[in-house]
């Protein structure tokens, strides 16, 4: 896997300071993406075990929230293939730490009822992930009043409760 970027204290990406983790490769090429150059798997560099030891000494600091993981797509079968190791090491490191993780594929369809069933070990990425914002950025439903999303069809899914619920837990700003 590559990654496009990795930032330090982003604020934009999930409540708190957060660092956060542009994978490459996406596949839902987005009309007016505002991150178009991930769209290439090759794009940006490796993301080896400097790329991780750098990510985890920026998650160090009580100041940090957490990590969130966008792109790209961290859901394209490659991406989090490579990211199932290392978010294991992150809860592993930080348990107080959350992990918010942004796709185009929809939590219900895709994610729960196609890639759970194809791959069981998504079952266990889902286990670390406690925050997903779902679905494609869709430039007519582009609102900039939303917080933490572009788009008004996009959600911000509680994972571990919607899990345990059966259907979708929307995560709230006063949570």
């Amino acid at each position: 896997m590559n990654y496009s970027e990795i930032k330090n204290c982003d604020i934009a990406n999930g409540p708190g300071v957060r660092v956060t983790l542009f994978v490459s490769g996406c596949t839902h090429h987005c009309r007016e993406c505002f991150n178009r150059e991930t769209w290439e798997f090759t794009y940006g560099s490796p993301f080896d075990a400097e790329a991780e030891e750098k990510i985890l000494a920026f998650l160090a600091p009580d100041y940090i929230a957490g990590l969130t993981l966008l792109g790209g797509e961290p859901l394209e079968y490659v991406n989090w293939q490579a990211l199932l190791p290392f978010i294991r090491k992150v809860k592993q490191t930080y348990p107080g730490k959350n992990i918010w993780c942004y796709t185009g594929y929809r939590f219900e369809e895709d994610v729960l009822g196609r890639f759970c069933k194809q791959w069981k070990d998504m079952e266990e990425f889902l286990s670390y992930i406690d925050v997903l914002v779902d679905g494609e950025f869709i430039k007519e439903q582009k609102d900039i009043s939303l917080q933490f999303r572009g788009s008004a069809n996009q959600r911000i899914i509680l994972v571990q409760e919607s899990i345990k619920s059966g259907e979708a837990v929307l995560w709230h700003d006063d949570m």
